[in-house]
């Protein structure tokens, strides 16, 4: 017999894996308030649940002492922690940049291959794989890391709250080295990069999977993605490779994670993952077999 799928009380045509810590009555995002422990419906923060109004609260199943997010992850006390770690993370990365100077950034950023003149062959197809994820979190311009941090702030945290921390760090991650593998394939090979760009395309991909999963009004989410697209490709010194890939693995992946059937949940969600991350992989040694040849 298959499960049931369980909707939010208030919003019943959205499915949720999340329930109140306090009347286990189940919410969807919009209707979950943050508490010391979990979430809380808005009846309970209100104190109305106590005395009886709205409607009754289910009786209490076996796991609802372990609440789930939509994806299945677990909920947490702090639904933002991972984003913020993210966003220390780069700028700390930012400013030891800032006070090392070139040599840093140029022995981290993504670039295919380059002679420098010394008979050295320096990039991701002499061997420096390790470029593809440190450039993800280098930055060199105020500008850029201020928008890529604005807008890792604005959508990671409900990402977060909505996928639990393992698979919205393993959507980064690849939404991230998908972008990195897609320069790396079409770009000059000599034609250095860098940012978190291709991860925050990922995540504008993953929240438009997941604000048409919740039946979300899309508007905002296209106009984002629309005008995000439209500098990509207008503005000049901008990897729009880096984008375009960053935001195919991240739309791929969140598809997987939020449409996983329950009975198959975790086979399908880390599946999809392992699936997007060997086609990184076919990309890159395609690339690199060109490169060396």
């Amino acid at each position: 017999m298959e499960d049931q799928a369980v909707c939010c009380y208030r919003h019943p045509q959205r499915e949720t894996g999340i329930t109140c810590t306090r009347c286990e009555r189940p919410i969807c995002p919009e209707c979950m308030i943050s508490a010391s422990v979990g979430f809380q419906c808005p009846e309970c923060v209100g104190g109305r649940a106590s005395a009886g109004s709205g409607p009754a609260a289910p009786v209490p199943s076996p796991r609802a002492s372990q609440p789930r997010t939509l994806a299945g992850g677990a909920i947490t006390s702090d639904p933002r922690l991972l984003t913020k770690i993210l966003i220390v993370l780069n700028l700390v990365i930012w400013l030891v940049a800032l006070g090392a100077g070139d040599r840093f950034v140029d022995d981290l950023d993504l670039v295919g291959r380059y002679d420098p003149g010394a008979g050295e062959i320096v990039g991701v197809a002499g061997g420096q794989w390790y470029r593809l994820v440190t450039s993800v979190f280098l930055h060199q311009e105020v500008m850029h890391i201020a928008f890529n941090m604005l807008t890792l702030w604005w959508i990671g945290g409900p990402l977060e709250a909505a996928l639990g921390r393992a698979r919205y760090l393993t959507l980064y991650l690849l939404s991230g080295l998908g972008g990195s593998a897609l320069f790396y394939l079409l770009a000059a090979q000599n034609q250095p990069s860098l940012g978190a760009s291709g991860a925050i395309f990922g995540l504008l991909g993953a929240t438009a999977v997941l604000m048409r999963r919740l039946q979300y009004d899309m508007r905002p989410v296209i106009a984002l993605l629309a005008l995000n697209l439209l500098f990509t490709f207008t503005w000049s010194g901008i990897a729009w490779q880096a984008h375009v890939g960053g935001l195919v693995v991240g739309t791929a992946v969140a598809y997987g994670m939020v449409h996983a059937p329950r009975q198959r949940r975790a086979l399908v969600q880390w599946g999809t993952c392992a699936v997007a991350l060997l086609a990184v992989i076919a990309v890159i040694w395609v690339r690199t077999v060109e490169l060396t040849g």
